[in-house]
């Protein structure tokens, strides 16, 4: 699937850094890995928000899952790991404009 950008991973307003970049690639190569073929790692700070398409979410949702992502996230440097239950979509970050 087509991929924007990784800098749109980044809410408007943080600095967008190599390390950042490098954190976010590292992360969707590993929910690559898992076999997830639609999805986005939002970066937000301490907590990173994983945005997985709803029909994936079945699998994303079970307890051995949620054990793998923590496990990859974790040593990524963030210490909270979130799935978001509304899944992938497009612009999720322009969410927070139009408030």
């Amino acid at each position: 699937p087509a991929a924007a950008c990784l800098s749109s991973r980044i809410p408007y307003g943080t600095p967008v850094t190599r390390e950042t970049i490098r954190t976010i690639d590292a992360g969707e190569e590993a929910l690559r890995g898992l076999g997830f073929r639609q999805f986005r790692v939002r970066f937000h700070g301490e907590v990173v928000r994983l945005e997985i398409a709803p029909e994936e979410m079945p699998r994303a949702l079970s307890p051995e899952m949620a054990a793998r992502f923590v496990a990859i996230f974790k040593p990524l440097g963030f210490p909270y790991v979130t799935l978001d239950l509304e899944g992938y979509r497009q612009g999720s970050l322009n969410e927070v404009l139009s408030r």
